[in-house]
């Protein structure tokens, strides 16, 4: 089945351009070039990614991330911008965004970010469905995740670092390495982006996030993983 793809984007030309280039692609393509149309049709619809642009009429693109990541944590989201400061990509990284990709760039980069993000976005079928610890279940097959059985939000990054963690419970997991595996960088120059991740997480998950059992810090390293209370 093919993938569907929302663009939003202001500018007609850039719309235009890209509909035709992804949908040659095999992909099916919806368009906004308004940020409240277009965070109507992410809302409603059955979408399977959503290209981005950062500066939008009406409704700016940080604010259309936060508002679909919250309400769809597991929609794969692209932000593509001018402004290609690291504080914009981080600020971008910070609320949810999977990739990000600064203007001019080519279709082939373009093609090549959306096949790694949609890959990364799909369920291992040869990894865990469900995990319990603590008071904590993860259904990593629907992008659900519950706290004494109540159902409470987690964002795909967040899903794919509870993953990641998981898979090597026990070892210390360099922040490096979590911006290398859940991201897709090698390394983004400013490592907050995964201890701000982490700060809300632990909120999310532990019963005392100031003092959290699962999710421990390794001193100028990274955290370590531990499904058991310490």
């Amino acid at each position: 089945m093919e993938k569907v793809i929302l663009i939003i984007e202001d500018d007609v030309s850039i719309l235009r351009g890209l509909k035709d280039n992804l949908t040659f692609e095999g992909y099916q393509v919806h368009t906004a070039s308004d940020g409240r149309n277009g965070l109507q049709i992410a809302l409603e619809q059955k979408i399977d990614l959503l290209l981005l642009d950062l500066m939008l009429p009406g409704v700016n693109g940080y604010e259309i991330c936060r508002l679909v990541k919250k309400e769809k944590p597991e929609l794969p989201v692209i932000m593509i911008t001018a402004k290609g400061s690291e504080m914009d990509k981080i600020a971008g990284l910070d609320i949810g965004a999977d990739d990000y990709l600064t203007k001019p760039f080519s279709i082939p980069e373009l093609l090549a970010r959306i096949r790694a993000v949609l890959r990364r976005s799909e369920p291992d079928q040869e990894s865990l469905d469900k995990y319990s610890f603590g008071k904590v279940t993860l259904d990593f097959r629907r992008f659900r995740a519950y706290l004494d059985d109540k159902e409470i939000k987690l964002s795909s990054k967040e899903f794919a670092i509870m993953r990641y963690f998981i898979e090597h419970e026990g070892e210390v997991v360099r922040r490096e390495e979590l911006l290398d595996e859940v991201w897709g960088y090698d390394v983004v120059p400013d490592t907050r982006t995964v201890d701000n991740f982490i700060l809300d997480m632990r909120k999310k998950l532990e019963e005392n996030p100031s003092k959290p059992k699962h999710i421990i810090s390794v001193r100028g390293v990274g955290y370590r993983f531990n499904s058991l209370n310490e």
